[in-house]
């Protein structure tokens, strides 16, 4: 495993890591930790939040620390990853573009199939962040900052282009994209279209307009993927009660909770812990 970190002064953290065929990923659980994987080889076999993945040559992916990951089978890897104090998601989001996008919409895992001459690109921006790695001067942090948003944003524009954003002109975007968020932050308590479209100061009609645009899911099922991404992590990697599961995602009583879990499932809560 070839690794590289920058440690700052002040907690700033990046690391670029060239994984080996069968080594073990790096702990990807660290709080505030944000994540990009470029499989570099076909028949990777992840387990991500309780769901069977299989990631092929020249795929990525973006996760944050929230996700939990099971390694199957691994081939060789580019790994990055990165915290706020290096480069702050949200601080820069009206220029990278990835709220929502790349790393908090939850509900639906980015993953990017970047064309040939993406690739080129990317594999570029990849030798530039390597080549200032190895820097000792003291504009390197500046340095390494700048590449990172350049990955970033030409991450951003693969799965923009990929997921039909173009439909859609740059305020829309930022709807989805803050929908997309304000879902990741409130789920747990607001489970219908019509209380994000008061936050967002919009009708429930023009969110679910804006996402028949660019997506295969309506705004419900964002809401409700979501819990249900919260659900199986808690039901696979805690021994919480499942009444107490429940309660944490804003069901009351465990009837309701076990309907809702069972019509997204096709099992109950009880079989799908026991399996």
């Amino acid at each position: 495993m070839n690794k590289l970190i920058y440690q700052g002064k002040t907690d700033e953290y990046f690391e670029v890591l060239n994984i080996e065929s069968g080594e073990m990923l790096p702990d990807s659980s660290i709080d505030g930790q944000l994540s990009i994987y470029w499989f570099e080889e076909d028949d990777n076999c992840l387990i991500i939040d309780a769901k069977d993945y299989v990631f092929n040559k020249n795929q990525l992916i973006c996760l944050t620390s929230m996700h939990k990951v099971i390694v199957q089978k691994l081939g060789k890897v580019k790994y990055l990853r990165f915290n706020a104090p290096f480069f702050c998601i949200l601080n820069h989001d009206s220029e990278v573009g990835c709220k929502g996008i790349l790393f908090f919409g939850s509900s639906n895992l980015p993953l990017l199939n970047p064309s040939v001459e993406d690739l080129t690109i990317l594999e570029t921006v990849w030798k530039m962040i390597l080549i200032e790695m190895e820097s000792r001067d003291n504009l390197q942090l500046e340095m390494l900052q700048m590449m990172l948003k350049r990955l970033l944003i030409l991450c951003t524009r693969i799965y923009k282009s990929q997921e039909n954003y173009q439909a859609i002109d740059n305020i829309q975007t930022d709807i989805v994209r803050e929908f997309s968020f304000l879902v990741e932050q409130h789920f747990k308590e607001k489970h219908s279209v019509s209380e994000y479209a008061d936050l967002l100061n919009k009708s429930p009609k023009t969110i679910s307009n804006l996402f028949k645009k660019v997506s295969d899911k309506s705004p419900l099922q964002i809401i409700q993927n979501r819990i249900m991404i919260e659900v199986r992590r808690m039901l696979r990697y805690t021994e919480l009660p499942i009444s107490e599961i429940g309660y944490q995602v804003g069901y009351q009583d465990i009837q309701s909770f076990s309907r809702f879990f069972k019509k997204h499932e096709g099992v109950s809560p009880s079989q799908f812990r026991e399996a």
